[in-house]
C-alpha cells in the first residue's frame, strides 16, 4: 500500500518550505552585509575596507561623534598603605569612541589584602553618559605583599553628553575591604601634582 495522493504532495510542499528555509538561512548574511552596506550601517566589511590589508581590522563605530573632542582626565586616591595611579594623565576621545586605559596599584604592606576601587565623576552629570565597559572597580581583588597590577578601564562616553561638556574627570578612589579600618587617608596621588585635599 502506498502513500496516498494528497500526503505526497504535503511531503513535497514540506520538503520545499524545509530547504527554502535552509537557503533563507545562508543567504542571510550576504544579504544583511549587502543592506547594510546600502544604508552604511556599522559592519565589520566596511571597517576592513577602510584599513587595506589589516587582517585584524577593528569595526568601524558609526555612532561616533567626530565633530567634537572630550578630554577624560584620570586621578586616584589612595586610602591606605599602598600605591595606586593612572598610566596615563588625560586622554582625547570623541564621543562614541571606546578607549582603554591602565591604572597601576601596588600593596606596599607586608600582608595580604582585600580592596576595591569606586569612581567617581566630574561634572557630575557625566556619569550618566561615562559608560564603562571594563573595570577593576567592579570586583574586589586580593593582594599579596609587594604585589603589583595593572587594571584597564575601558570606557566610552555617550555621543549624547551635553556639547558644553568639553572635559570630564574619572576619579577612582581605593579601600581596603574587609580589613583594618584606617582612621584617615595616608596617601594620595594626584596627576595634576597636588596633594588630594588642596
Amino acid at each position: 500500500m502506498g502513500i496516498p495522493r494528497e500526503n505526497r504532495a504535503m511531503l513535497a510542499k514540506l520538503g520545499v518550505v524545509a530547504l527554502g528555509m535552509f537557503a533563507f538561512g545562508y543567504g542571510l548574511v550576504p544579504l544583511y552585509q549587502r543592506i547594510c552596506e546600502a544604508m552604511g550601517i556599522n559592519i565589520l566589511a566596511l571597517s576592513e575596507r577602510q584599513v587595506p590589508g589589516n587582517a585584524t581590522a577593528q569595526p568601524a563605530n558609526t555612532q561616533v561623534d567626530t565633530s567634537r573632542t572630550i578630554t577624560v582626565e584620570f586621578d586616584a586616591n589612595a586610602h591606605g598603605p599602598w600605591a595606586f595611579k593612572p598610566a596615563q594623565r588625560a586622554v582625547q576621545v570623541h564621543p562614541g569612541e571606546l578607549a582603554t586605559v591602565v591604572y597601576e596599584f601596588q600593596n606596599v604592606q607586608d600582608r595580604r589584602m582585600a580592596a576595591q576601587a569606586v569612581p567617581s565623576y566630574a561634572p557630575r552629570q557625566a556619569a550618566a553618559y561615562f559608560n564603562k565597559l571594563e573595570c577593576f572597580c567592579f570586583n574586589q581583588y586580593q593582594l599579596e605583599p609587594g604585589e603589583k597590577r595593572q587594571w584597564p578601564v575601558t570606557f566610552v562616553v555617550d555621543p549624547r553628553i551635553s556639547h558644553d561638556v568639553k572635559t570630564i574627570t574619572l576619579s577612582y578612589t581605593f579601600f581596603e575591604v574587609g580589613g583594618r579600618a584606617l582612621s584617615a587617608p595616608q596617601a594620595a596621588v594626584s596627576l595634576r601634582g597636588t596633594e588630594a585635599g588642596s
